[in-house]
């Protein structure tokens, strides 16, 4: 009944905002062109109005509220994933959830893998060092990989000296694991390759397929921390802007869930990806402004992830032979080929309409983390819900600059690098200068 009278305040909350311009279709498509026109004004997202976040917010606490109280049973059982989901979000009532999650993981043996990966997600994300001391026991039950990788990540993010003792229950457990992706990612987490990274420049000057412009984001581990995307064109030079500095702006490549790419709703993975236009999202999150349409090795085929026509079948040298030789061998960036083998999908490069303020506080803060997309902020009019600048909209638009092709062809590398805080401008130019880019 709450939330419905909410609901009711919302629409009159909109109602009274000055004329709105028609957004965008869901699901339309962009071409290069039409990408280059489009001006912030045109775009606008009632829920970004004060009034209309605020009701929209109301509404999404009384729902975690009225989940809170609902009875023991089957219709709580049902209700437990969207509500921790909702939790995260909105970074609310974390304390008042914490009994049904922790309730809920001592019956994780007897719930299917999908039931299990929601309630080990939301221990991961909100409840690692209390979970922790329930999951040792509960490991021989997990017996599908995802369930069972969730809960040794979660492990390991309430104390690292786990690693030691998962290393032996892994292969005791599956031993099979090296066929698995998610096991194996897990497994170079417990035993990191002593091997240094090879030479950034090596990576940004490297052509991928040439004559194709690529979004290069420079994150740092465990994406706590803002990074830096750049715009490298057709020509294998790096966008510059009207000061003569390197085209580059914050992006944040954390999921909500903190978890590593080869999971479901985990943090953007580490490796290249095929760029094959833009749209807009059918995802309130997400909101009007165009994304960039990402996808993996896998989720994108041979020839679509290579823009041309081929016969050749997906294979680790496939993917390998989109990185320069010195980074062939390792195994970090190949996580987005990993994760492309677990079955994860659209990973976007989009904007948000999540209010910045949830996470106050927080490393990443003014950052917005979803389900492991790349996000870009975006500023909104208070009164009106009008875009009023985006970096998604700045980003896109000079991606589709440097293209030479009206789809918009083209890559995505994302990788870490080692340091303190969130990646700077002048770094990323200093790197840029570095490789002669």
């Amino acid at each position: 009944m709450i939330a419905r009278l909410l609901l009711v305040l919302l629409m009159f909350a909109l109602a009274s905002c000055s004329p709105l311009p028609q957004r965008p279709l869901a699901g339309k498509r962009y071409d290069a062109a039409e990408l280059r026109a489009l001006q912030p004004a045109t775009l606008a997202w009632p829920a970004m109005s004060t009034e209309g976040e605020r009701a929209q917010r109301e509404a999404a606490l009384a729902g975690i509220r009225a989940r809170l109280a609902l009875p023991p049973g089957p219709e709580l059982d049902a209700a437990l994933p969207a509500l921790f989901d909702t939790v995260a979000q909105y970074n609310a009532e974390i304390d008042a959830a914490r009994p049904l999650l922790l309730a809920a993981l001592l019956t994780l043996g007897q719930r299917d893998a999908e039931t299990q990966r929601a309630l080990l997600t939301a221990a991961h994300t909100l409840y690692p060092q209390e979970a922790a001391p329930l999951l040792w026991p509960l490991l021989p039950q997990l017996t599908a990989s995802k369930p069972f990788a969730i809960a040794a990540y979660t492990l390991l993010l309430a104390d690292p000296g786990a690693a030691m003792p998962l290393l032996g229950i892994v292969p005791a457990q599956f031993p099979a694991w090296a066929d698995d992706p998610r096991l194996t990612a897990l497994m170079q987490r417990l035993q990191p390759s002593a091997a240094a990274q090879p030479p950034l420049a090596d990576l940004l000057a490297a052509p991928l397929r040439p004559g194709l412009p690529a979004l290069v984001s420079l994150q740092r581990p465990g994406r706590q921390q803002m990074g830096q995307v750049l715009v490298r064109g057709a020509d294998g030079r790096f966008v510059r802007g009207a000061d003569g500095q390197v085209l580059a702006q914050p992006q944040l490549a954390l999921a909500r869930s903190g978890l590593p790419g080869t999971i479901t709703n985990g943090n953007t993975p580490q490796g290249v990806f095929t760029l094959v236009g833009a749209g807009t999202a059918t995802n309130p999150n997400i909101g009007p402004t165009p994304y960039l349409h990402s996808k993996l090795p896998i989720e994108a085929t041979p020839a679509e992830f290579d823009h041309a026509d081929t016969a050749a079948a997906w294979s680790e040298a496939l993917y390998d032979s989109y990185l320069p030789p010195s980074w062939r061998s390792w195994a970090p960036i190949k996580e987005a080929w990993l994760a492309g083998r677990a079955g994860r999908d659209e990973l976007l490069i989009h904007g948000t309409t999540l209010n910045p303020a949830y996470y106050a506080g927080s490393p990443y803060f003014p950052g917005t983390p979803q389900q492991g997309c790349l996000i870009s902020n975006e500023d909104w009019d208070p009164a009106t819900g009008r875009l009023l600048a985006s970096r998604q909209l700045t980003l896109a638009q000079a991606y589709a600059a440097a293209s030479p092709r009206n789809d918009l062809a083209g890559y995505l590398i994302v990788v870490e690098l080692a340091g303190d805080g969130p990646v700077t401008a002048a770094e990323a130019q200093a790197l840029v200068l570095a490789a002669g880019r």
